[in-house]
C-alpha cells in the first residue's frame, strides 16, 4: 500500500534522544516527536532502578516503500550502539504498520505549544491560538517536513534569526522591512515564516522534496502570508539563483553538514560583500570542518552557537550589514 507507513517507537534515556533524533532524520523519517514518560514500565526491572530521571518515548514516521525490515533492523543495532557509547542503558525499539489516516493523528497527540528564544510561540494549527500572548505566534503544521521547533537545530536557527533582526545595524546601514532572505532546505517553511514575522520583506524558499515545498505553502497560509511575501520551489541552489532578482541580504540553511559543504560555493553566488547566514544541522564535532569551507569560500564565522551536541555557525561575507 502507498500510504502505509512504519511508525517507530523508542523508549530511551533522555541523554540520548538527540542522537537518536539524529540516527532517525539521516534514516529518512518523517514527523519526528517525543515525550518524556515518568515510569519506566517499556524496560525491564534491571534497567528501570538504573535510569537516570524520566525516560523519552520517541516516534518517527516513514512510509512502507522507502525501507524493509533488515533496515530497520540496522538502525536497530545503530541506536543500541550509540547508547554504549553515551554509557546509556540499551533503548528499547519497535515499530509497526500503519494507514497514512493514523500516521497523521498519531505524532500530533505528543506536540505541544512551545516558546523559543524571547519571541517566538510556535503553535500546533490544531490547538486554539492563545488569546493574549506578547509572543510571535507562528502556527505549523508540518505534516511529513522537517521542522516542528522541537529539534536544537531548529531553536537555534529562530534564535539567530532573532538576534539578526533586532540587531543595531539594522537601523544604520538596512531597514529589516527591506530584507530578503533565502531558506535552503525550507522543510515545513518554519524559518522562512520566523523571519517574515521578525519583519523581513520577503523569503525564497527550496527544498528537495516535493512534500516539504508543499507543507511550506501550507503553513504560509496557516499565517496569513501571501506567496508573493515567500516563494517556495522544489529544488536547491540553482532553482533558487533562478528565482530571485537579485542577491539576498541573509540565507538559513538548516540540513545536513555534508549537503551544506557541498553547496557553499553556490550560496557566494547568491550573495552580497554584506550578506549574512545561518548554517545548522551540525553536530558540534563537525564545525570545524564547515567553518573552514566557508572561509575557504570567502565567509567569516562570526559566532558558533551551541545546544546538546548540535551547533549553529552564524557566519557573514567581507562586510558587515
Amino acid at each position: 500500500m502507498s500510504n502505509t507507513w512504519w511508525e517507530i517507537q523508542i523508549i530511551c534515556e533522555p541523554a540520548q534522544e538527540d542522537s537518536i533524533f539524529w540516527r532517525l532524520e539521516n534514516f529518512g523519517c518523517q514527523g519526528t516527536a517525543s515525550e518524556i514518560k515518568s515510569d519506566h514500565s517499556a524496560f525491564s526491572n534491571t534497567q528501570a532502578t538504573k535510569l537516570r530521571g524520566n525516560s523519552s518515548c520517541v516516534k518517527a514516521y516513514i512510509p512502507k516503500i522507502k525501507v524493509e525490515l533488515l533496515d530497520l533492523s540496522a538502525l536497530s543495532l545503530l541506536i543500541r550502539q550509540d547508547a554504549l557509547c553515551l554509557n546509556c542503558r540499551k533503548p528499547k525499539m519497535s515499530w509497526q504498520l500503519i494507514d497514512e489516516e493514523d500516521w497523521a493523528s498519531s505524532w500530533k497527540q505528543h506536540w505541544q505549544p512551545e516558546e523559543i528564544g524571547d519571541r517566538f510561540l510556535i503553535n500546533p494549527a490544531w490547538l486554539p491560538t492563545p488569546e493574549s500572548s506578547e509572543r510571535l505566534i507562528l502556527r505549523l503544521d508540518p505534516g511529513v517536513a522537517f521542522g516542528t521547533g522541537n529539534h536544537p537545530t531548529t531553536q537555534l536557527c529562530l534564535e539567530s534569526l532573532e538576534m539578526r533582526f533586532s540587531a543595531a545595524p539594522f537601523s544604520r546601514k538596512q531597514e529589516k522591512k527591506d530584507v530578503v532572505i533565502a531558506d535552503i532546505g525550507c522543510g515545513s517553511g518554519i524559518l522562512s515564516i520566523g523571519a517574515l514575522l521578525l519583519g523581513a520583506k520577503q523569503v525564497y524558499a527550496v527544498d528537495t522534496d516535493p512534500l516539504a515545498v508543499k507543507s511550506t505553502g501550507d503553513n504560509l497560509a496557516l499565517n496569513n502570508i501571501t506567496p508573493e511575501n515567500l516563494m517556495s520551489a522544489e529544488g536547491s541552489v540553482d532553482v533558487l539563483s533562478q528565482m530571485i532578482t537579485a542577491p539576498v541580504d541573509g540565507i538559513v540553511c538548516n540540513i545536513l553538514t555534508h549537503i551544506i559543504i557541498d553547496l557553499i560555493y553556490q550560496m557566494s553566488a547568491i550573495a552580497k560583500p554584506t550578506t549574512w547566514a545561518i548554517f545548522s544541522g551540525i553536530l558540534t564535532e563537525q564545525s570545524g570542518e564547515v567553518a573552514d569551507v566557508l572561509e575557504e569560500n570567502g565567509w567569516l564565522v562570526a559566532t558558533l552557537w551551541k545546544r546538546k551536541e548540535w551547533c549553529c555557525l552564524n557566519a557573514r561575507r567581507s562586510e558587515e550589514i
